[in-house]
């Protein structure tokens, strides 16, 4: 992982940067319709969550700011936060946490993300272009609870990670319009991660209107609990630029 950091760190020092030429900020929030496949639990008790708990989206949103500024070699600022809440009611097709075959469960499903991401424009024109470095606070956790009884079983992860962060827009000249697509990634000792989306925007005055498609893949084991899950689907936000 330290090699990785440092080979991203060598790409933006020899880049040519672009900064802008005043201070800019801007902040949107955005939905997502997002499906969850894959599977969660312990080393060797592992839960299909797509196939044996049925579940339902309730509130998936995420929240981004950010600031950028014409300081030479200083970073330019992005925090974005993403939570994902999911439940759902089935009958289990295999044992799982001291809960067996053939039992009604609920289950829940809670996902989040809060990112701290410093990056540097290296185009910006009709070609946009970021480059920069993410940490990462990542949490997730899955209960499983057999229905009028006693029997419940938490898979739970929690990690800060520095991922690698790439950003491309491509705008069409006197529309409005542009496409781009954004990204997240890392992967070190068996465990991975990454976040991508691909987006469509719209911009009239300072409002930015996206619609695109967004999944994110989780393979991390924390202890004996492990989420090895993907979640995916379109999303829609709404922003101000200034």
């Amino acid at each position: 992982m330290r090699n990785r950091i440092l080979a991203l760190g060598a790409l933006l020092a020899a880049a040519p940067l672009a900064q802008a030429d005043i201070i800019g900020a801007g902040a949107s929030v955005s939905y997502w319709d997002a499906e969850v496949a894959g599977k969660a639990g312990q080393k060797g008790d592992l839960l299909d969550v797509e196939n044996d708990l049925d579940l339902g989206d309730n509130s998936n949103t995420t929240i981004a700011l950010y600031l950028e500024h014409p300081v030479p070699l200083l970073p330019n600022v992005r925090i974005a936060h993403s939570s994902l809440d999911q439940s759902g009611d089935s009958e289990l097709t295999t044992d799982f946490g001291g809960i067996g075959a053939g039992v009604p469960v609920t289950s829940d499903l809670e996902f989040e993300q809060t990112d701290l991401t410093l990056y540097y424009e290296v185009l910006d024109n009709w070609v946009n272009l970021d480059l920069g470095i993410t940490a990462r606070d990542f949490s997730g956790e899955l209960v499983v609870t057999q229905v009028g009884g006693a029997i419940s079983d938490t898979t739970k992860v929690d990690a800060v990670v520095p991922m690698g962060y790439v950003a491309a827009r491509f705008d069409l000249p006197f529309t409005g319009v542009s496409v781009g697509a954004e990204g997240n990634a890392i992967s070190f000792d068996g465990d991975s991660m990454y976040d991508v989306n691909a987006y469509g925007q719209y911009e009239i005055a300072l409002v930015q209107l996206r619609l695109g498609y967004r999944e994110i893949a989780v393979d991390y084991e924390d202890g004996s609990d492990r989420f090895d899950i993907d979640v995916s689907g379109p999303f829609i936000s709404a922003g101000l630029s200034f």
